[in-house]
């Protein structure tokens, strides 16, 4: 996935923006916005798979206010389900997110007209995409790739919550020059990193508790071999004092500690 900034351009005008998904209707201007917004090229199929909703799943952002052209496309996100064990992240899930029926959402593409960005448009579409993922129980994460020099882009992934779990050397290939990556995750419904706070601290506890118990056994054979059995008093009439405690004795009696 490639991400274009979507920041730094001051617009006087406010959209009155709706969102829905794209359309074939949208296919000729959704082709223009991705050839104007993105230095890698995409086949017509894969326009054409989005318009229909075959294998992916988008989100239009569209103006109907008084200034714009009736129903004008703005802003999209394309997105795709993948099973998470056949994603590039499974290492990156618990084993619980991972297992046969859990899914994904990544994100393919996402972009926003120049002149309408500012407005909270992308961050509007990217939380349809986390509504969206959060609404199917047996999925796990939001995830996507940000190309290294669009800082604007980390940014505002960051922003929305995204964790940076790795960065991916040489990912993307563009006129002839390698670029590396960075890859965002959104966990979802109880997804999460094995190296997340939660895991680590879990992980942690156990270890202490096996510690602590440990260290109690230890000391309570030491104690064991120390101590005698039993104390059997000899006279009928001592009075004996060890360690602060009285112990009385007579004949024929057990002895009591008191």
């Amino acid at each position: 996935m490639l991400e274009q900034p979507m920041l730094d351009v001051q617009a006087t005008y406010v959209p009155s923006v709706i969102y829905r998904p794209i359309l074939p209707s949208d296919l000729d201007v959704l082709e223009q916005m991705h050839v104007k917004l993105f230095p890698i090229r995409y086949e017509r199929e894969f326009f054409l798979n989005v318009v229909n909703g075959h294998g992916i799943v988008s989100w239009a952002a569209v103006d109907i206010g008084l200034h714009s052209q009736s129903d004008e496309l703005i802003g999209f996100v394309t997105t795709r389900v993948i099973a998470a064990h056949d994603s590039e992240i499974e290492d990156l899930l618990t084993s619980d997110a991972s297992r046969k029926d859990a899914t994904l959402v990544y994100i393919l593409t996402l972009g926003v007209v120049e002149r309408y960005r500012n407005h909270g448009i992308a961050g509007s579409l990217v939380r349809e995409v986390t509504k969206y993922a959060s609404s199917m129980t047996n999925c796990r994460a939001v995830y996507l790739h940000v190309i290294a020099y669009n800082q604007p882009a980390i940014n505002f992934y960051q922003k929305m919550q995204f964790k940076l779990v790795r960065k991916l050397h040489k990912f993307y290939y563009i006129k002839g020059r390698h670029y590396d990556a960075y890859l965002f995750v959104y966990y979802v419904n109880g997804g999460r990193s094995p190296c997340s706070p939660l895991d680590i601290l879990s992980t942690a506890a156990t270890y202490i508790k096996g510690l602590l118990k440990l260290l109690a056994t230890k000391l309570w054979k030491k104690a064991e071999k120390k101590s005698p059995r039993w104390s059997k008093c000899k006279e009928s009439s001592t009075l004996l004092l060890t360690q602060n405690k009285r112990i009385i004795g007579s004949d024929n009696t057990i002895c009591q500690c008191v």
